[in-house]
């Protein structure tokens, strides 16, 4: 009997955290059952604000609980594109996604540097981050084979429809800014979104939902994947972690220290 209540506590123990295994050319993420969080930046190179937000973001890259109780996504908005200075990491796209959160918290307008959190406005974002997840949120499992990713959620309660949202995430990218408010400055960026993928969950007659995304490697490769499951807009599971070329590098760089 004590070797059976072990083994159970061990499974329970492995359902409750985020895993992550790679099989052949997949690589497969999972979330715990307990919500991880969606922090999301809005910023732009030729805000001179947001290197301070960016410099924080960065030093998330070695917090413990990085992809098991958050993850981090940084979107680069256009709309300071026409001031003097061209990101290139900036699309439109990631400035309707902006113009989104603000209009459903009722805000007529958007900032740099903006942070959201869940669909919901963050303005004290420097310090440690602290969170109130929710026990139940659903399993995320998301496997990434090339450019496609297969997405299966099995929800919570009170789930009714949703969207799967992919994203390849870039690291250690510098810009040598020449004009701008940022003139001069050599910034450096991290979990920058690179190319991102939507599409609606399908649900079978198991109450299990998932879908298929795709997206094409013209905007680079990256270094770590983010997924997560939007219901009415509003992020409500997460999970993501590491390329494997990037975990080799972060090895290496901890071997060296």
């Amino acid at each position: 009997m004590h070797g059976r209540a072990l083994l159970f506590v061990a499974v329970l123990a492995a359902a409750l955290l985020p895993r992550q295994a790679a099989r052949g050319g997949e690589l497969t993420f999972t979330s715990k059952m307990s919500q991880t969080h969606l922090l999301e930046l809005f910023t732009s190179e030729g805000c001179s604000s947001c290197p301070p937000a960016e410099v924080w973001l960065g030093k998330l890259k070695n917090d413990e609980q990085l992809w098991k109780d958050f993850v981090p996504i940084a979107f680069h908005v256009d709309y300071w594109d026409g001031l003097g200075w061209k990101d290139r990491f900036a699309q439109a796209e990631w400035t309707q996604r902006q113009r989104a959160h603000s209009s459903r918290w009722g805000a007529s307008s958007v900032y740099t540097p903006g942070f959201v959190l869940d669909g919901e406005e963050l303005r004290n974002w420097a310090g440690k981050l602290s969170f109130h997840a929710k026990e139940n949120a659903g399993l995320l499992e998301a496997t990434m084979n090339g450019d496609s990713v297969t997405v299966g959620f099995r929800p919570g309660p009170n789930f009714n429809t949703g969207s799967a949202h992919v994203a390849w995430l870039g690291f250690d990218l510098i810009s040598s800014v020449r004009a701008g408010e940022n003139a001069g400055r050599s910034l450096r960026h991290d979990f920058v979104v690179l190319r991102h993928s939507e599409a609606p969950l399908v649900r079978d007659a198991n109450g299990f939902w998932k879908t298929d995304l795709t997206s094409s490697a013209d905007h680079g490769e990256g270094g770590a994947l983010a997924c997560w499951i939007e219901s009415g807009g509003v992020p409500v599971q997460a999970t993501g972690g590491w390329l494997s070329a990037t975990v080799k590098k972060q090895e290496a760089k901890e071997n060296r220290k």
